[in-house]
């Protein structure tokens, strides 16, 4: 059995769908980061099946909230000293940029390159957001 020690201080990303911590790493430039990771991949889940956990060490000056656009089932786990102070489910951002790519061909960012990809809240209910430019849908 796989054992990974607990955090004194960090934040626990748990209930990620299987498969995709390595997205909330990349996104997250965890690899720039001077702090400790964990990342758990396909653990056994009696809720999910088969989930990913990532266990990052140290304090965090990251918004997490984004990552409700990347997976909507996540939660987060705050921990200081030793004991989980907070848990949640990160709120959805009104608008978020760079994160969610515009799939309409006629979309301005399909011809100007450099343009970030942008989207706002559309629906929170639903989990829509809409492109700014386009107002092409995206549904979580």
């Amino acid at each position: 059995m796989l054992n990974i020690g607990g955090l004194n201080e960090g934040v626990v990303i748990d209930h990620i769908k299987a498969g995709g911590a390595m997205k909330i790493y990349e996104y997250l430039n965890l690899e720039k980061q001077d702090c400790s990771v964990a990342i758990i991949k396909n653990a056994k889940s009696s809720k999910m099946g088969k989930k990913d956990i990532i266990k990052i060490e140290g304090p965090i000056t990251l918004d997490l909230d984004i990552l409700g656009v990347l997976d909507p089932n996540l939660t987060l786990d705050i921990i200081k000293a030793g004991k989980i102070v907070e848990k949640r489910n990160p709120n959805l951002p009104v608008q978020v940029t760079g994160i969610i790519r515009c799939k309409n061909p006629r979309c301005i960012t399909s011809v100007e390159q450099e343009l970030s990809h942008r989207f706002r809240l559309a629906s929170k209910e639903k989990g829509l957001y809409r492109c700014i430019y386009c107002e092409q849908a995206y549904k979580r």
